[in-house]
């Protein structure tokens, strides 16, 4: 066979050609990749490179098939990509180099712990026996409620349980049939982990405590959590993050618990104890959103000296909130994850209420359902439901 070049063609390019031409831009995709912050795996790029190698092929043949392998590990690093940042990071990192911290022996009265939590403009403060020279517990709004709820009767009778009981008391009393252990979590625990427990134990507040010298370092909350990760991802955000709410099926749309300006305090509480929910809307005659009433709201009774008298509306209890408060913050169903992230974490709520054009409730989003859906569904669990 005559191999001389045919005058006035040019020369046939070397055998090894269209595999080096191949590598040069499967090279230049995962480049391209890389620079797009999509963190491909790297065992997936040695083996497009090993089988270009062994098996040459035509250099768009090639090509097609990287990047569509390509995109799959894209996709798939995606879908689970909060999940990873949530492992590969502990407790510690997402503890600020300051903050106040509340603790209240058990011995203390009820009453002062509660005026301690208003004046120290803390939700939440972790219980410290002395007898047995550890944390207990914790004492929260929710401490507050079920007292007032518990144990009201009219604004003729005091409180005598408020007044007159301590921490050790209540504790007593109110957890002897429902007695658990504190939950809590190792700083040298994930932030994963974090989330998991949080979610799945219906609290919103985790104590950070250091396992060797056995101090609280610090109070985790789903907003706290939510922040840090959002700092992560703010400049290129995963594909569904450009999703809606409704595509990604995320809230609750059913059987959502509300009540009426001319609702009573106590029955606003009594609906707090028994759907164990932390905020209710506020709905007029036409289904309206009109305003919130949330646990934190309930905590002005005890700064206002009022709780005596639960028989008052929510409309003039609210009359009592901080100047500070910007409005129900809402959302719709057609706006996106990415959107309703950044609205959470700027407003600093725990919930969006969910509202059609008409400003009409349709559901709630909540920080536990955020969560859910970026770190734990990503790993197969649904601690809401289980």
């Amino acid at each position: 066979m005559d191999w001389r070049p045919i005058p006035g063609a040019s020369p046939p390019p070397p055998a090894f050609c269209p595999v080096l031409l191949a590598s040069v831009n499967v090279l230049h995709l995962l480049f391209n990749a890389l620079l797009c912050k999509k963190k491909l795996l790297f065992s997936s790029c040695f083996v497009f490179i090993t089988s270009l190698v062994c098996n040459p092929h035509t250099e768009r043949e090639v090509c097609s098939r990287v990047f569509l392998c390509s995109l799959a590990a894209v996709e798939e690093s995606e879908s689970d990509i909060y999940m990873r940042f949530m492992k590969s990071h502990k407790c510690y990192d997402i503890v600020p180099t300051s903050s106040k911290l509340v603790v209240f022996d058990t011995t203390l009265q009820v009453k002062k712990a509660f005026f301690a939590l208003v004046a120290n403009g803390v939700r939440a403060a972790p219980l410290w026996e002395t007898k047995k020279q550890s944390f207990v517990g914790m004492l929260t709004i929710t401490d507050f409620i079920n007292i007032l709820h518990r144990y009201y009767k009219s604004p003729m009778v005091q409180i005598y349980e408020l007044e007159e009981h301590k921490i050790e008391t209540w504790r007593e009393l109110y957890l002897q049939e429902t007695f658990k252990p504190l939950v809590n979590i190792s700083p040298d625990a994930s932030i994963f982990d974090a989330v998991y427990s949080l979610i799945k134990n219906k609290i919103h507040r985790l104590p950070v405590i250091d396992p060797v010298s056995g101090n609280a370092l610090y109070i985790l909350t789903h907003k706290r959590i939510l922040k840090f990760l959002q700092l992560f991802v703010s400049e290129t955000p995963p594909s569904f993050m450009k999703q809606t709410l409704e595509e990604l099926g995320i809230g609750t749309y059913h059987d959502i618990a509300f009540i009426h300006p001319n609702t009573p305090i106590i029955k606003a509480l009594s609906i707090f104890v028994e759907r164990r929910v932390s905020a209710l809307p506020v709905v007029d005659e036409s289904g309206k959103v009109v305003d919130i009433y949330s646990k934190f709201d309930v905590i002005n009774l005890a700064a206002e000296k009022t709780y005596n008298n639960l028989d008052l509306t929510v409309t003039q209890a609210l009359r009592h909130r901080s100047q500070y408060f910007e409005g129900v913050m809402k959302c719709n169903r057609l706006e996106t994850l990415e959107t309703i992230v950044d609205r959470i974490v700027k407003a600093e709520v725990h919930r969006l209420v969910v509202v059609d054009e008409d400003s009409k409730i349709v559901g709630i989003v909540s920080l536990s359902d955020i969560l859910q859906a970026l770190v734990l569904t990503p790993a197969g669990i649904d601690a809401q439901h289980s």
